[in-house]
């Protein structure tokens, strides 16, 4: 007979409103915001922090929550791709990866917007180097694209 795992108390703002939760000790940010909130923008792709495709924003800044638990939020902010979808640079953003072919299979692109609109918050990207672009965006991965389109639409975004 398996014993109940104790619960501990989670409260966090995520897209702004306040949530107050019971979780595990175990359990994984990518888990608590797909399952027990339903926002499944956020996927689970490598599970181990590489791909990049569940990147949320974790008090303004963008983390792997696949790599994290979700008690290491406690009184934290998070914003999913759900919430992040009304700030300006994310919308710049998505409408220049529908024009300039910035996603194919659609798998990583949440990921690759959190990314990006927090790349587009922080930095000239019109004035980066090719090569600057990729390093800064090396945390998303995408098997469809070659990344050229994404490249394409941040700097259709930044300008």
């Amino acid at each position: 007979m398996q014993t109940p795992q104790q619960l501990y108390p989670l409260n966090l703002t995520v897209n702004g409103a306040e949530v107050s939760a019971q979780v595990p000790s175990t359990r994984r940010l990518v888990d608590f915001i797909r399952e027990d909130l339903e926002l499944t923008g956020t996927k689970v792709g490598c599970e181990v922090g590489f791909c990049g495709v569940c990147s949320v924003m974790l008090d303004g800044e963008p983390v792997a929550a696949c790599h994290m638990l979700a008690l290491q939020t406690d009184g934290r902010e998070i914003q999913t791709i759900e919430g992040l979808s009304a700030r300006p640079a994310c919308a710049k953003l998505r409408d220049a990866f529908v024009d300039e072919g910035g996603f194919q299979c659609g798998f990583c692109t949440s990921g690759q917007l959190v990314m990006g609109t927090a790349l587009l918050e922080k930095h000239d990207v019109c004035e980066m180097e090719t090569a600057d672009l990729a390093l800064a965006m090396a945390g998303t991965s995408c098997r469809c694209t070659g990344y050229y389109g994404i490249h394409r639409a941040l700097r259709k975004a930044a300008q």
